[in-house]
């Protein structure tokens, strides 16, 4: 079995668990709906038709066909790269970002608009609302970052 085949299970894994979050949200909350987790989070269901932070949210559509192929086309890239001998970290990172993207191309594809649902907040600052895909982006986004200091460290040792 290449060691691929691991990764696109982890990125596959990614994917169900977004969707099966997206899924129980969409079938206990109403558009606009707010439910007390904890102090600082709340579950609520919005509809981002943009990309992070509701970029280009505002456009009367074209973006959601943008950001499907952009996301196919780096998941396709990531791919073919995790086919490839990658060091463990760098692997995990793009895996995740994989995973993430796929996961919100799939809302983009069935409601044109991804479906956020976790909002963070404090004193009386709310950060926009996200999802299990934009997390697994956002922490495949820095663990990436780490590999690629570590790297270069590395190099700079040897």
């Amino acid at each position: 079995m290449p060691e691929a085949t691991r990764w696109y299970a982890l990125a596959a894994l990614v994917v169900g668990l977004d969707q099966l979050s997206k899924w129980f949200v969409l079938n206990h909350l109403a558009i606009g709906d707010s439910l007390y987790v904890a102090p600082f989070w709340n579950w609520v269901l919005t509809f981002n038709p943009g990309a992070a932070f509701s970029f280009l949210a505002d456009q009367p559509g074209w973006q959601r066909w943008f950001f499907t192929l952009v996301s196919l086309a780096v998941a396709a890239w990531i791919a073919v790269m995790l086919y490839r001998p990658q060091r463990p970290l760098a692997a995990l990172a793009l895996t995740l970002i994989m995973g993430g993207a796929l996961g919100n191309v799939i809302d983009r594809i069935r409601f044109g608009a991804v479906v956020d649902f976790i909002q963070w907040h404090a004193a009386g600052y709310y950060w926009p609302a996200f999802n299990v895909a934009d997390a697994a982006i956002t922490v495949g986004a820095a663990l990436l970052i780490i590999e690629q200091l570590w790297a270069g460290r590395r190099d700079a040792d040897a």
